[in-house]
């Protein structure tokens, strides 16, 4: 397990680096594999990048009343974590979270849910303001406020659930396997855990049934594991985009249940590979629609 899982401002690529990542990424339209290019409504788009915070209604048939909302780790000036396939493609975070929430958004609607994703294309969620870069990448304000910008699109979503998907990250290119955080200090700290533990299980099982095994690294609560960019971020001690408020560093927290998950290790060769290729990108999809299923009771 990294020192620091979830939604961080990882140090991987730099300045010009980084810029020429998001160029290349923002060049092509956003396209899901199960779905093609996408048509959405923008929720509040002069709030929020274009391309983020964009809902699709069910598809054709018999909608259901919730709003799944979920949530790209990472995006524009935060690539993420940085790994390696074993034939030594370079990938980045940012990318393969996006492409399994495309995916599963696909999913989603088909079994009638109403989806909102934080961000469709590979730009950040919110709009920069003054201090929020320097040299190209996110500041500590920066990635605060491009956090805090996802429970603001959840929360205006009117969303019942809420999954972010992420990789996690290691010195050590042996550590491997899958993990799952929920907030155990919120007033809705029960159903957290148990969207948690179903999006730990059905990923897993999804993962398994297409013969690729993934090491149960469980369920665990969220402290500990957040930003920590700045010295407010470590006191803070959450994931932003589950935690609580707290008075002088964050006001407006998420207000549904939810779980994030980080299925695999961007640093480990073999699990970069599983995020990188098609099988794994779909069967993490797979397993997310079905810990939705399991959760609202439907089949």
């Amino acid at each position: 397990m990294a020192l620091l899982s979830g939604p961080t401002a990882r140090a991987g690529l730099a300045g010009a680096a980084a810029i020429a990542v998001a160029a290349a990424l923002l060049s092509a339209p956003p396209e899901s594999a199960a779905g093609g290019v996408l048509a959405g409504r923008a929720i509040d788009p002069a709030r929020f990048e274009a391309g983020s915070c964009v809902a699709f209604a069910p598809a054709a048939g018999a909608p259901r009343r919730e709003t799944v909302f979920i949530d790209a780790g990472h995006g524009g000036p935060d690539p993420g974590a940085v790994g390696a396939t074993l034939t030594g493609k370079p990938i980045h975070e940012a990318t393969e979270t996006l492409r399994v929430a495309l995916d599963a958004m696909v999913l989603l609607r088909a079994r009638g849910y109403r989806v909102v994703l934080s961000r469709t294309t590979a730009a950040a969620v919110a709009r920069p303001a003054a201090g929020d870069l320097s040299g190209g990448v996110f500041t500590g304000q920066g990635v605060h406020r491009d956090l805090i910008a996802r429970d603001a699109c959840a929360n205006l979503a009117r969303a019942a659930i809420l999954i972010g998907v992420y990789l996690n990250a290691s010195d050590e290119s042996s550590a491997g396997g899958s993990l799952t955080l929920y907030d155990g200090d919120r007033p809705f700290w029960r159903s957290n855990r148990r969207l948690a533990q179903l999006v730990q299980q059905s990923v897993l099982a999804s993962l398994k049934g297409s013969g690729l095994a993934v090491a149960d690294d469980g369920v665990h609560p969220d402290v500990g594991y957040g930003s920590s960019v700045t010295s407010a971020d470590q006191a803070y001690g959450h994931l932003l985009i589950l935690g609580p408020a707290k008075a002088g560093y964050f006001s407006a927290p998420s207000r549904m249940p939810g779980a994030l998950i980080e299925p695999l290790f961007i640093t480990n060769p073999a699990q970069a590979s599983l995020a990188d290729g098609a099988a794994g990108e779909q069967a993490i999809a797979r397993g997310l629609a079905a810990a939705v299923g399991r959760y609202f009771g439907a089949s």
